[in-house]
């Protein structure tokens, strides 16, 4: 399936979860939000939410800094 992850297409197994998305694009970080379709996904969803064809899906990545 096709989504739309930080404004670029990609191609995914139909099957992916939004814990599988986070694994593939930010596997070391540990303050992640995401947000599909415009609304955030609780991290305590992440394991059972299906991505399906079509989605915009935004992984974000806190940084620290000044």
């Amino acid at each position: 399936m096709r989504l739309i992850v930080n404004g670029e297409p990609l191609d995914l197994p139909a099957t992916t979860t939004v814990a599988d998305l986070v694994v593939r694009r930010a596997p070391t970080q540990r303050r992640v939000a995401v947000a599909r379709n415009g609304e955030v996904v609780p991290r305590s969803g992440w394991d059972s939410a299906l991505l399906a064809e079509g989605d915009r899906v935004e992984v974000l990545v806190a940084v620290a800094g000044g």
